[in-house]
């Protein structure tokens, strides 16, 4: 071989060799860490991740000869140092980083991370958002805190508490965490108002916003802090005494955090920390963790580490740990690692020292290893989501009571709320969840044992804001005057919601603010609007529940029955000649006439051949016939029926004529003995047809429901104010400028109608509701109330009430009407007795005449005293018998 064949070998071979040699494992990989080091979480973090780190390299087998190269900067709890820190890391070809802590700064660091396509691996950045498709890079090796919200949010329903107050650190990580927690409770129709904090708030600063979340009337606090600064919040509100009796303190897992990392912390602090319910991060029992603790132990006393070991320090741990076996499978497949230039970071060369960033070619193959995994470390499994996030645990509940924080339960997805260990998470519970949700004894705030309320509704120092109408007319029901002091407001609304105050288990400190001019009726729209925007807390009096109220406020029970009904001049027609004439109908009469007329004509057919009684002249059959027929209701013919079939057609017209005697018997016993009143309007429909005007009491819902719901044109409305006006405009009627009808509510009429005669409701009410008190929507003390209102209407209290106010001399009644039986005058019957004055073509009286021909009659001849309607006797003719 010459010289140039030699020369074209070795260089085969070097290249060959250069190859072979590049495909090896690389001896160190960077791993980057970024951390606040002064921090409660960071500094038991730094620890652990180099202790693992340590544990990672001593061990040969997890990867395969690789060591892992730590690069670790400070972030200073700040989210330019920390952007900084990140990229002084990649600046090491750094291919995962660890960390932060904080979830502000993950924020600007997984966009960093993701556009170099690096995985960011974080073990205590629970803010719910970074698990978004945003950040395709990021990773979570904790708990989501949109899993402990759902914790908190049931272990508040547990209690059965409506309202809550959240105080947060206003960031990313306090202020999307109680989001979630909004969202939760909003499914269970709970209230949350919420109070921020400012990053570096003041102790000043604390003060002020806990003591105007004092008037909010909640008493159930759930802080959502760090443990760097939140324990600040609970020695500002021992302060200002609200660690004492009636008062609940919740908190996310920083508390136990705190506690935990601290051993002077928890002692400084315990005191004040009295009754707080805490979550924290359960991490089950193993051989691996137990060596870990004592290994912990051993650094402690060595003075490598200061502070206790938490459950984030375990799960930092378990990151690298995470991030080694990535990389080890990553290595397996890829077998190298390799970065490309950024063409976009070149460009800018020379603007800023970006230049030496550099995309990492395998980083889709490095999260994807990295989501793959499933192993158990210290803290337990180590498994992912479809979100990225830890698979879901469990948490304590834990409860600081005396000098230790005692574990008070469980709660996880799977097993809800529970006072024992689950066997197993994994077991869907959901079907036994209200069976197993139960907890251990609580010591609350000011060492009680019973389940605080959870909410005050008012203070001596601020009262509860009860508006009042101040009305115009009606008094009865709502009387204010001198300003409306409580000596000063009176009537039939006052007196009950008096009483329900009484039956309430707390005490309801209150003040009376009138609403209204006391000249004219106020709108109550208005008035329940002031309720809905805060301007008073609640609204009492005469107070219609309707749809369009309903909405944005909340009623307490109706405490009496109400509705639209129509009022309208009646007039009576009891007096009349020809009363008894009303029982039938022109139709009836004509039909029973023909009837009498038809059966006199059908006996005589079957009579008059075997029957002597309907024989002779002409003229006599025929008044046979006829006075045959019209005697049979008075069963006083004369003539006997000797025909079967005549006996059988007898029967049937018998039976009818019973029928219809006991019918007509009836009815004119209604019409002589109840009062029979009659008006034009009969009814809504006849009252909307006749396109007369319409009253209505002004500041009255009647208004809306006939133009909205009925179609009522408004230039048909008429607004009054007073029962004066009530009267007035009745009397004069459409067609002098009144209303042919006023439409108002029941308990204004009936009042209407006690004091007024000639007038009364026509048909019945055609709406149906109530009377309640507007209180602001979920307000307990609604729920309060309406439970205490229906215990006033099962003792008898409320119609008490209802008499002390309205049956003073004589009760209302509903009809607005005398329905008692009246005594019977002539002038009901002097169309009967006009025969008596019938006189022949002589001038003689009829019935003398008939007296004068028969030797059998006495004839007593009566008529009318003229102006007294007294019967008097006119002429007695005596005859002999």
């Amino acid at each position: 071989m010459g010289c140039g064949g030699v020369l074209w070998f070795l260089l085969v071979l070097a290249t060959g060799f250069g190859v072979f040699a590049g495909a090896e494992r690389p001896a160190v990989v960077n791993v980057g860490a970024v951390l606040t080091y002064d921090s409660v979480i960071g500094r038991v973090a730094k620890a652990a991740i180099e202790a693992a780190v340590a544990d990672v390299n001593a061990n040969a087998s997890v990867l395969g000869g690789t060591r892992l190269n730590l690069v670790m900067r400070d972030a200073n709890c700040n989210v330019f140092l920390g952007s900084t820190a990140a990229l002084s890391v990649l600046e090491h070809d750094a291919i995962a980083l660890i960390g932060p802590q904080s979830s502000a700064i993950a924020h600007m660091i997984s966009s960093i991370s993701g556009g170099l396509q690096i995985p960011l691996i974080s073990f205590a950045a629970t803010d719910p958002t970074l698990s978004s498709s945003q950040f395709p890079f990021f990773v979570r090796t904790t708990h989501c805190d949109s899993y402990q919200m759902a914790a908190m949010a049931h272990l508040i329903e547990y209690f059965g508490w409506r309202q809550v107050i959240a105080i947060y650190v206003d960031d990313d990580y306090g202020r999307n965490g109680i989001y979630y927690l909004d969202d939760e409770l909003a499914e269970n129709m709970s209230k949350m108002y919420k109070v921020a904090l400012p990053v570096k708030a003041t102790r000043n600063k604390i003060m002020d916003l806990l003591q105007k979340s004092k008037t909010l009337g909640p008493r159930v606090y759930v802080v959502h802090a760090t443990p760097d600064s939140g324990l600040n919040i609970f020695s500002v509100a021992e302060q200002l005494h609200m660690m004492t009796d009636g008062y609940v303190w919740l908190t996310t897992d920083w508390l136990s955090t705190a506690l935990d990392t601290s051993q002077s912390a928890a002692s400084n602090s315990i005191s004040y920390l009295q009754g707080v319910v805490s979550f924290r991060q359960y991490i089950p029992r193993s051989n691996q963790k137990e060596a870990f603790v004592s290994r912990w132990g051993e650094l402690q006393k060595e003075g490598l580490v200061r502070l206790n070991l938490s459950t984030y320090g375990f799960f930092a741990y378990d990151t690298v740990w995470a991030t080694a076996h990535a990389i080890n499978d990553f290595l397996n497949e890829y077998e190298n690692i390799t970065f490309s230039s950024n063409s976009n970071l070149q460009s800018i060369k020379g603007k800023m020292q970006l230049g030496m960033l550099k995309t990492f070619d395998g980083g889709h193959l490095l999260i994807k290893k990295l989501l793959l995994l499933n192993f158990t470390g210290l803290s337990g499994q180590i498994q992912f989501d479809g979100d990225k996030n830890l698979i879901s645990r469990m948490y304590e509940i834990v409860n600081v009571r005396g000098s230790v924080t005692n574990r008070v339960g469980y709660w996880s997805n799977h097993s809800g709320l529970s006072i024992s260990l689950p066997e197993n998470l994994l077991i869907d519970r959901l079907k036994n969840l209200s069976l197993n949700q139960v907890l251990g004894r609580i010591t609350w705030p000011g060492g009680k044992m019973e389940t605080p309320r959870g909410w005050v509704v008012a203070s001596n120092e601020r009262p509860l804001r009860i508006a009042v109408p101040n009305r115009a007319s009606y008094l009865e029901f709502v009387r204010v005057t001198n300003g409306g002091d409580m000596e000063n407001v009176s009537g039939y609304c006052i007196d009950v919601f008096k009483e329900i105050i009484k039956l309430i288990p707390y005490e309801v400190p209150y003040k009376f603010v009138p609403f209204g001019n006391g000249q004219t009726n106020p709108n109550y729209d208005e008035l329940v609007t002031m309720v809905v925007q805060d301007v008073v807390d609640a609204a009492i009096g005469d107070i219609a529940i309707v749809t369009s109220r309903s909405r944005n406020s909340d009623f307490t029970q109706p405490y009496i029955c109400t509705g639209l009904v129509i009022l309208a001049p009646i007039k009576s027609i009891k007096s009349s000649a020809w009363v008894f004439l009303r029982p039938f109908t022109v139709g009836m009469w004509c039909v029973t006439g023909a009837f009498f007329f038809v059966i006199g004509v059908v006996i005589w057919l079957l009579e008059h051949r075997v029957n002597s009684d309907f024989r002779g002249p002409p003229t006599r059959q025929c008044i046979t016939m006829f006075l045959f027929s019209f005697s049979t209701p008075f069963q006083s013919q004369q003539e006997e029926i000797l025909s079967t079939l005549g006996r059988f057609v007898m029967m049937v017209w018998l039976f009818l004529l019973m029928v219809i005697t006991s019918s007509y018997t009836a009815s004119l016993t209604s019409f002589l003995t109840v009062q029979q009143l009659t008006s034009p309007i009969k009814g809504i429909d006849s009252l909307i047809a006749s396109n007369q005007p319409i009253g209505y009491q002004e500041g009255s819902f009647a208004r809306s429901y006939l133009v909205d719901g009925l179609n009522v044109q408004p230039s048909r409305l008429v607004s009054l104010g007073s029962p004066e006006a009530y009267k007035e405009a009745l009397e004069r009627g459409p067609k002098n400028g009144g209303v042919a009808a006023i439409v108002d509510e029941l308990p204004y009429v009936e009042l209407f109608v006690a004091k007024t005669s000639g007038f009364g409701i026509i048909g019945q009410s055609f709406t149906r509701n109530g009377w309640g008190f507007a209180f602001p929507r979920d307000s307990p003390l609604a729920i309060d109330m309406s439970t205490a209102m229906l215990k006033l209407s099962e003792n008898g209290e409320l119609q008490r009430i209802h008499k002390k106010w309205f049956c003073n001399t004589s009760c209302i009644v509903q009809s607005g009407i005398n329905s008692d039986p009246d005594q019977l005058h002539f002038t009901s019957f002097w169309g009967l007795f006009l025969p008596l004055r019938t006189r022949s073509s002589r001038g003689t009286p009829l019935f003398q005449k008939i007296a004068d021909s028969s030797p059998n009659f006495f004839v007593l001849e009566v008529g009318v005293a003229a102006g007294t309607g007294r019967l008097q006797a006119n002429h007695f003719s005596p005859k002999p018998i």
